[in-house]
């Protein structure tokens, strides 16, 4: 599969699991209910993906984690916020940089309807 049709599966996930569960949960349920949707799909899911930082060539495990890696390329950072702070875009950006992926999506599950709550980057 492609970048846009994994990142196209994960939105499309994302919607029904908003649709069934609604706003104001913990994002732990949200990435945990995801996770099974994507996994019935097929797709390879990593959950709580350990992301060191490497500073002065030395790996160093700083507490960072990747809440969804789906099929190896597609980072997936979920919140359940009251809205998406430019430090949430900063946090996914650092997550692309430290990881080497290429394609994040910021998923925000507190919202009335989830394209709202919707970021896609591509470095």
């Amino acid at each position: 599969m492609l970048h846009e049709e994994i990142s196209g599966a994960v939105v499309n996930a994302a919607m029904k699991v908003h649709s069934v569960l609604g706003p104001g949960l913990l994002e732990s349920a949200y990435e945990a209910c995801l996770a099974y949707e994507l996994r019935k799909l097929g797709l390879d899911v990593e959950t709580q993906v350990p992301l060191p930082v490497v500073y002065e060539g030395v790996r160093i495990d700083a507490g960072y984690r990747i809440d969804l890696k789906v099929a190896g390329v597609i980072l997936v950072e979920i919140k359940a916020v009251s809205a998406i702070a430019p430090i949430h875009k900063a946090q996914l950006l650092s997550y692309l940089k430290l990881s080497g992926l290429k394609v994040g999506l910021l998923l925000n599950f507190n919202v009335v309807h989830l394209r709202d709550g919707l970021t896609r980057m591509i470095m």
